[in-house]
């Protein structure tokens, strides 16, 4: 473990009085002028969640949850989107950003980690629908994307957690609120860049966002429809070897802290099996129960294409 994590641990496990003043004494924040933010919602699971709990498969139907956030964040993993931070899930809404350590990638394009976020959605969308053909289900993504400046940082001391917050923020949590399903909404600052970067997309018209158009007036939203063609001038982004920013350092420290503590809990209470043991996907989940011979024998993650 590194010096900083033991740090970091230390501060986590000192007494109430002792935390609460690092808390006030040490916040850790920063700001960024050139970063892209995406919420991704599941419109219709909340209601699923509910028709399936009533015939007791409300935790058949967190595991399938669990699959659909796992398989995102198995995406982040591929290199031709590391500079893509997952923030937090919120219920069925997934929150990524990109662009919060951009000076110390290479890249001849200033917007690359915008146009990764942008990938990033389209590649959510194809997700969900693999995740429909094996679970039977016909979920669809309703994401919203914005970029402008942020501040970033750590809240709370006994449970740190890294957030953004800000203008582009909200107005990318309204792009996705006031999205529409099985589409990618986008403000026209943001089309504005990814139009020249290879992407397609059909103007909506203007839009009311609460919190904006009473200063503002209506916005302007496109949808994004995907790529025509690769953008020559956006090269892979590479990590300088042992240097990151302070950013990305504690971003990593908090999340590693709080997968101890969730392994931890899930140690004490795995008998509800939501995270240990991957959801059949070839079960046919629907609110009236799973259908006789809807399960492929034998079939588990490692069996699908």
């Amino acid at each position: 473990m590194s010096v900083c994590a033991v740090i970091l641990g230390e501060m986590l496990t000192e007494r109430p009085p002792r935390a609460r003043r690092w808390a006030r004494k040490e916040l850790y924040s920063q700001s960024y002028d050139a970063v892209g933010v995406m919420f991704a919602s599941i419109p219709g699971f909340a209601d699923f969640y509910s028709q399936t709990e009533m015939n007791n498969q409300g935790v058949e139907c967190l595991r399938l949850l669990n699959e659909i956030i796992a398989d995102f964040d198995e995406l982040l993993g591929e290199d031709r989107f590391q500079d893509i931070e997952k923030i937090k899930t919120i219920g069925s809404t997934y929150m990524a950003v990109s662009g919060l350590s951009p000076e110390k990638q290479q890249c001849e394009d200033k917007w690359g980690h915008l146009c990764a976020l942008a990938d990033f959605s389209l590649a959510l969308t194809e997700s969900i629908q693999e995740i429909n053909k094996h679970s039977f289900n016909n979920f669809e993504l309703r994401i919203g994307i914005s970029h402008g400046s942020v501040v970033a940082g750590v809240i709370g001391a006994k449970k740190p957690q890294y957030d953004i917050w800000g203008k582009t923020v909200n107005l990318a949590s309204r792009m996705d609120s006031t999205g529409v399903s099985g589409r990618i909404q986008v403000p026209e600052e943001t089309y504005a860049i990814l139009k020249d970067q290879g992407f397609a997309f059909d103007y909506r018209g203007e839009i009311y966002v609460k919190g904006i158009s009473e200063q503002e007036g209506k916005i302007k939203t496109y949808f994004l429809l995907g790529r025509v063609q690769p953008n020559p001038f956006i090269l892979p982004p590479r990590r300088v070897p042992g240097q990151y920013s302070l950013a990305a350092v504690v971003l990593g420290l908090v999340q590693s802290l709080n997968r101890q503590r969730q392994k931890q809990l899930l140690s004490e209470n795995n008998s509800t099996g939501i995270i240990k043991g991957h959801y059949n996907r070839r079960t046919l989940l629907t609110p009236s129960g799973p259908e006789p011979g809807a399960q492929a024998e034998g079939a588990d993650k490692s069996d699908l294409p």
